[in-house]
């Protein structure tokens, strides 16, 4: 049976089970073989029941001393129990509305049960354990990610059954070398290991082969698609005009700022592409750096385009470019969906012919009609939003041009390592002189009035606020829907203020009449969604107002309060929330007790886990099965190595002994991008 075998056709599935499969992303056998056990039971090492530590999982091997007795509790409810002991110990078992369970319970035979005892007045207790015969199940067992109709042992059982079935139809990824030198598992091995382990050792071997296998593939698959070369040709600026433009700014650069720029420009100077990250916390001035490197260009005749997720983003940076490089020869284009397709024209023949030297924009510049003369820089700004394909096009509108990615999301080293192994880092770690910080508070929903009268407070000296929900439209009955939000505290609690609303599902001309109303002054409480998460810029704005906090992130929270303070006046962040759980309750002490962008990352990788700190489809990244970008720090760093080394040989994967790794890395980003790696 070959691994592409669609799901359906294994032995004990049939089409009923394939479509519960589906649910968890199995289609074939090789998805199948892909399911990896999210934890284990070890039913291999006997536990004496005096010697069972209260509340961890263990195996116990007793005789049954009764057969189990009913107990109807309520309609819906019985309880099974009875008594077993191993010689020297009784335990109290606990079998809850499973009869079925009970009566395989014989006074006298021996079984071992496995689940947590618990320790009462009574005794020691194991409530609903797993039940088997002796021999039958006496090893490590896999526990799998399970979906309603389709439990662990049903998978487990599909699992033993496929293993037999394709024992030598394993393909060998890794070549010979790489194995060698870095003492991995081999293949057939590790996958057989992985779901049925001998002992604690075999398992760790598997792991550790195909960790470092699932890395080292994402390390290659974004070697291959960013499709940088160090050593490619690039053309240099000749002259830095740094100087020039930091006398056009109306602040004085910070140390950071003019850090960064210099580093910039001593890359762009270089024969090669510059390839670098610029980090930033919300408001740290990567804007300006960025414009300093987009002045140069154009100085020394290059063109530079930068590339924004949002039209309300594009448009800002338009508008804050036209007012910085006002007075000078450069003026910038703006190409976004909604511009006109006689302006469109226009833009796209003056990017062609050289006339526009910078043009900034949204997906819009990576569509096939729009060629540059002589492009010399490409920015990507708020770059977590793309993903590394589109942020690879758009490098490819010019011979080799500089890269400059801009990140106002703090980025964790881990996901650095992961997302930008092949960029130089620049971090702005200063606000700008005239940043407020912005004080946090976290409420519950009983002081909701309190805080309203707080914010009309601010709205009354003249200032404005922002109110912002988690939701656009009803559909979560316990969560505030925004539209019904908003006439709420128009006709309600702020009757008499101008409420407007902004949230995803407005049109791009909506949202931009929208901001701009508020940007004049003309709406002073506006009540968004996280739209406005990026791209607003209103230095009078000084409150803000989260509802349900705990739905939000800790990056997403800060990137949020990140719209407020910056201005000169004092601006506040108050988070209401009633959830209880601790996982809440610790966000909400992190961003009251901390401005620090880069520590907020970190916390957030650490509570939310890499899955969900940026979504695959953010960044273009596949999904990983086994590896844990958080807790394999030590593989990442080596599967980098080894990746490195085999790029430096052999970028293509060309060689024979690279063509199963080829294959693979297809594999594993073939979600991502429908064309692979090819």
């Amino acid at each position: 049976m070959v691994l592409d075998t669609p799901i359906q056709y294994l032995k004990g599935v049939g089409e009923k089970r394939a479509r519960l499969l589906a649910k968890l992303g199995v289609f074939d056998i090789r998805s199948l073989l892909s399911l990896f056990p999210r934890s284990y039971e070890d039913w291999g090492t006997i536990t004496p029941i005096a010697e069972a530590m209260p509340d961890i999982p263990c195996c116990v091997k007793a005789i049954v001393r009764r057969n189990p007795t009913t107990h109807l509790i309520r309609k819906g409810m019985t309880l099974y129990k009875t008594e077993v002991t191993d010689g020297d110990t009784l335990l109290t078992i606990t079998i809850f509305n499973n009869k079925y369970a009970a009566e395989k319970l014989i006074q006298g035979e021996e079984y071992l049960f496995f689940g947590k005892i618990t320790y009462s007045l009574f005794g020691r207790e194991m409530l609903a354990p797993d039940i088997e015969i002796p021999g039958l199940k006496q090893r490590i067992r896999p526990i799998y990610p399970q979906t309603a109709g389709l439990n662990s042992k049903a998978l487990e059982k599909l699992m033993e059954t496929a293993l037999e079935k394709t024992a030598d139809s394993i393909p060998e990824t890794l070549p010979a070398a790489t194995i060698e030198k870095y003492n991995l598992e081999e293949k057939t091995r590790a996958i057989r290991d992985i779901h049925f382990p001998p002992d604690f050792e075999s398992l760790e071997r598997a792991k550790n082969r195909l960790i470092f296998e699932e890395l080292l593939l994402l390390q290659l698959g974004l070697m291959m698609t960013r499709g940088k070369n160090r050593n490619a040709k690039a053309t240099a600026i000749k002259k830095d005009y740094s100087e020039d433009f930091f006398s056009l700014l109306p602040f004085k650069p910070t140390s950071a700022q003019r850090r960064a720029v210099e580093e910039a420009v001593e890359d762009m100077a270089k024969p090669h592409p510059m390839n670098r990250l610029l980090q930033g916390d919300v408001g740290s001035g990567k804007t300006a750096v960025a414009a300093a490197l987009i002045y140069n260009c154009a100085l020394n005749g290059l063109q530079s385009v930068l590339m924004a997720p949002t039209e309300i983003l594009a448009r800002q940076h338009y508008r804050t470019f036209s007012k910085l490089f006002k007075g000078t020869d450069l003026q910038p284009a703006l190409l976004v969906g909604a511009t006109p397709a006689a302006e469109k024209r226009r833009i796209k023949e003056g990017l062609e012919n050289g006339t526009i030297r910078f043009v900034t924009g949204t997906h819009a510049l990576i569509q096939k009609d729009v060629e540059f003369e002589n492009l010399g820089l490409a920015v990507t700004d708020e770059q977590h939003r793309f993903g590394v394909v589109q942020r690879a096009r758009l490098g490819e509108k010019g011979y080799n041009p500089h890269v400059l990615v801009m990140s106002a999301t703090p980025i964790p080293r881990t996901m650095n390592l992961i997302v930008f192994g092949d960029l130089d880092v620049s971090v702005l770690d200063e606000l700008p002189p005239g940043r407020q910080p912005v004080e946090t508070y976290a409420v519950d929903s009983g002081k909701r009035d309190r805080v309203f009268n707080y914010v009309k407070k601010h709205l009354n000296e003249g200032r404005q606020g922002y109110i912002v929900c988690p939701l656009v439209e009803e559909g979560e009955t316990e969560l505030i829907a925004a539209k019904e939000y908003a006439e709420k505290l128009a006709s309600g609690a702020f009757k008499g203020y101008t409420v407007g609303l902004m949230h995803g599902k407005l049109n791009a001309k909506e949202k931009d009449s929208v901001m701009t109303a508020f940007a004049e002054g003309e709406i002073q409480l506006l009540v968004s969604t996280t739209v406005v998460e990026v791209g607003v810029d209103v230095p009078n704005a000084v409150i803000m107002v989260i509802e349900n906090a705990e739905r939000f992130g800790l990056s997403q929270l800060h990137q949020l309060r990140g719209r407020i303070g910056r201005g000169a006046h004092r601006s506040t962040c108050i988070l209401i929330s009633d959830a209880q759980n601790e996982e809440a309750a610790d966000r909400m002490r992190i961003i009251t007790g901390t401005a620090d962008g880069f520590k907020i990352a970190d916390e957030d990788l650490r509570l939310r886990g890499p899955g969900d700190f940026f979504s695959a489809r953010q960044h273009g990244l596949p999904e990983m099965k086994i590896a844990d970008m958080l807790n394999d720090k030590a593989a990442l760093v080596v599967a980098l190595k080894a990746a490195k080394e085999i790029v430096e040989k052999d970028r293509g994967l060309e060689l024979p002994e690279n063509k199963a790794l080829k294959t693979a890395v297809n594999q594993l980003f073939k979600t991502v991008s429908p064309s692979g790696m090819n």
